[in-house]
């Protein structure tokens, strides 16, 4: 499975980019695909995932401001992210696991043994 990610770049504060992941042999009916991000100096961070049914998780900091989604028949995924801050500034990355749904566990990035190379996001 390959990842690529794009859409990421330079954002005034308060602005709403969509991040795209193009996915190449997801075949799998049970799958568990997300965003993490990494922001300078600290660890990768899970920030939302969904699964093959629309099943979504987020993170608190992002819930209610950014939206994970999914086009199946394009073997896309999305996040749309609105009214964004300095400290969304980080490294956003793809990320899937197949043959597994996402459950309480989505955030551990040791779950998915599929990533992007990464887009950076700059707030400021």
């Amino acid at each position: 499975v390959q990842l690529v990610e794009s859409g990421g770049g330079s954002v005034q504060v308060g602005g709403s980019p969509r991040l795209s992941c193009a996915a190449s042999r997801v075949t799998d009916a049970r799958f568990c695909m997300g965003w993490f991000r990494q922001a300078p100096g600290k660890g990768r961070e899970g920030v939302a995932t969904i699964e093959m049914y629309g099943t979504t998780n987020y993170a608190d900091p992002v819930r209610g401001r950014f939206t994970i989604s999914q086009d199946n028949a394009l073997n896309t995924l999305y996040l749309q992210m609105n009214s964004l801050k300095p400290e969304d500034t980080a490294v956003y990355y793809c990320a899937a696991n197949l043959g597994a749904v996402c459950g309480g566990t989505w955030s551990l990035t040791g779950n998915y043994r599929y990533w992007g190379q990464g887009t950076q996001v700059t707030v400021s």
